[in-house]
């Protein structure tokens, strides 16, 4: 079965404190479908939303964030596309990269850590990793000890209480950030996810 099938099987739970059944939010090829228990399906569209199939890159990704908003990534540029829970309305948010602008950067994974109010994200093409602040403006590239080349998705570690560094899981890699989210530091360990950060870090 192919990355793109699976890709299409996927969903992302989006959780809900408020919701009597959790949406679920999955991408196709035009857009997002919405799901929910008892309601009939709703397509989404993305305005101008680009991305490249297999086999040239990993499919593009859904983050959810602390308001349980769904953004939708491309993986060919920096540019993301951000749905209300409750209208569904589309935003368009291009992002200002302080670094690789001469480049082709698009993200493959992206995830929301409560813990440090900002979104992380990985370039597959260029094995980079990237921080996006809340207001979805600007792109900060994080220096990694190694790269992470071929990357397809990411998710946040459980937390330890004792740490004063948030750590990622990226492609079953173990990635340590710095406190000052600078720099990483790339180990080839496996990693367990936190259930929470993948609902947007809502708790």
């Amino acid at each position: 079965m192919s990355r793109t099938v699976l890709w299409f099987l996927a969903a992302v739970s989006l959780f809900s404190t408020t919701a009597a059944a959790e949406p679920t939010w999955v991408l196709g090829v035009d857009g997002v479908h919405l799901q929910q228990r008892g309601k009939a399906r709703v397509e989404i569209k993305l305005p101008e939303w680009h991305w490249a199939h297999e086999p040239y890159a990993c499919p593009p990704a859904i983050a959810i964030g602390p308001r349980g908003e769904a953004l939708v990534t491309s993986n060919v540029l920096p540019v993301l596309w951000k749905i209300n829970p409750q209208t569904l309305a589309v935003t368009v948010h291009s992002l200002q990269l302080d670094a690789d602008s001469d480049k082709d950067v698009g993200f493959l994974g992206m995830v929301y850590s409560a813990r440090d109010n900002a979104y992380f994200a990985v370039s597959e093409l260029h094995g980079t990793l990237w921080r996006i602040d809340p207001l979805l403006r600007r792109a900060q590239k994080i220096s990694l000890s190694e790269p992470m080349r071929g990357a397809c998705s990411m998710s946040m570690q459980r937390e330890e209480r004792t740490s004063r560094f948030s750590r990622l899981c990226v492609e079953r890699r173990s990635v340590h950030l710095a406190p000052d989210q600078r720099s990483a530091y790339v180990q080839a360990a496996s990693c367990t996810a936190d259930a929470f950060a993948l609902r947007g870090g809502a708790r």
